[in-house]
């Protein structure tokens, strides 16, 4: 990857593509943007060494600079993990930790990402507040995150997206059909767009975070399984099936078909930011209606079952085959 300098200036850029988006990334502060680049590497982004192309994206992180003030009247909300947003239906303000992001709608888009303090390594909040920046911004462009796991079955090459919180099974169960043979498109965040009139979908995150026990899901075990499987990822897949899935204790998983209706309810559910981001809400939801209607829904009661080798692909089979 190479670093473009910019000699008129103390900042350091780095530029990426997504779905054909050019993000810029800059930083004055060279540890900051050395985090931000390992951070990057973990996400399907492809890094570009030279482009002429005006830029449709321009992050640029610090540390300890004064943010903006917060308008008046805005509508707030609280977000996971203890954040809070503000916004006006165009500019969003989001307060998260220690972490200030301000994105500007604004041609290209511009986000302003601050910590007040430098963080450390493998600082979970250095993920947190880069990732919100990149996906805000993508929304702008039609390209809609969702927190999800993608796998596609190698002999049909049908796609399944595996929707739920945190601790839900969507990494275990996404590996489990990987080592079967499934390639993948993301265990944890997917991004969303309409292709042709379709739903497609493609992975962000590019390592694989699974809990290794019962303790806590702070003790994961992170890879790729592509290098430690040989399992194949794929860059974007159009979504036949949607597993919304919880761990119900036992040891038998159920599958339950979803109405229509019932499973655009549980992805609006799923995608908060489909109707807190207002000015880009009407877009999103319309996408998520789209996806209802191209992919069977169906609620995952999932048990230890799963857990056997080999099972997890034959037991989904009855879903596709229904």
């Amino acid at each position: 990857m190479e670093v473009i300098q910019v000699l008129d200036r103390p900042a350091s850029q780095v530029f990426y593509s997504v779905a054909g988006r050019l993000l810029i990334i800059e930083s004055f502060n060279h540890e900051l943007r050395n985090l931000i680049v390992d951070l990057f590497a973990g996400w399907q982004l492809t890094p570009v060494s030279f482009t002429e192309s005006s830029p449709d994206i321009r992050i640029r992180f610090s540390v300890g600079q004064t943010h903006s003030s917060i308008p008046r009247n805005l509508n707030q909300f609280e977000i996971a993990e203890g954040g809070k947003c503000y916004t006006d239906g165009g500019d969003l303000y989001l307060a998260l930790g220690n972490s200030w992001i301000h994105l500007e709608n604004d041609s290209p888009v511009r986000v302003d990402v601050s910590f007040s303090e430098l963080p450390g390594p493998g600082d979970p909040l250095a993920g947190r507040a880069a990732s919100f920046a990149v996906c805000a911004a993508l929304r702008r462009f039609g390209l809609f995150d969702l927190h999800s796991a993608g796998v596609v079955e190698s002999e049909s090459g049908k796609a399944v997206l595996i929707v739920g919180p945190s601790g839900s099974g969507k990494s275990t169960l996404a590996l489990q059909l990987t080592t079967s043979g499934w390639s993948y498109l993301s265990d944890d965040e997917l991004l969303l767009r309409v292709v042709g009139g379709a739903v497609e979908a493609r992975g962000f995150r590019r390592f694989f975070a699974v809990s290794t026990g019962a303790e806590s899901a702070r003790f994961k075990q992170c890879f790729e399984p592509e290098t430690v499987f040989g399992s194949k990822r794929t860059a974007q897949a159009f979504p036949d099936l949607l597993l919304f899935t919880h761990l119900n204790g036992e040891w038998r998983s159920e599958l339950s078909k979803l109405t229509q209706a019932e499973t655009m309810k549980r992805l609006i559910r799923a995608c908060p930011w489909a109707t807190y981001d207002r000015s880009v809400a009407g877009a999103n939801l319309e996408l998520l209606s789209s996806l209802a209607r191209q992919a069977r829904g169906y609620d995952l009661s999932a048990g230890r079952d799963l857990l056997e080798p080999g099972f997890a692909a034959l037991f989904l089979q009855q879903a596709h085959s229904s």
